[in-house]
């Protein structure tokens, strides 16, 4: 049986369900996670986002970089 796990998501505190026992239909499936993301996630946070967060984060990365490193 596939385990299921209520979380909070450290960043913005809402509630949401982790499947690690089924990653396909966990609400994280399909965000591309590039190593460079996961650094700059882990550097953040200790746990586990919810999916807007991580689309979020993803997107401020991008962000960033276009503002200090591809000038």
């Amino acid at each position: 049986m596939c385990q299921h796990e209520t979380k909070y998501c450290p960043r913005c505190k809402s509630v949401f369900e982790c499947k690690p026992g089924n990653v396909v239909q966990c609400q994280c499936y399909g965000i591309a996670l590039t190593n460079e993301l996961r650094i700059y996630i882990e550097q953040r946070y200790n746990d586990c986002l919810c999916g807007n967060c991580l689309e979020y984060l993803s997107v401020e990365l991008n962000l960033f970089k276009e503002k200090y490193i591809f000038r």
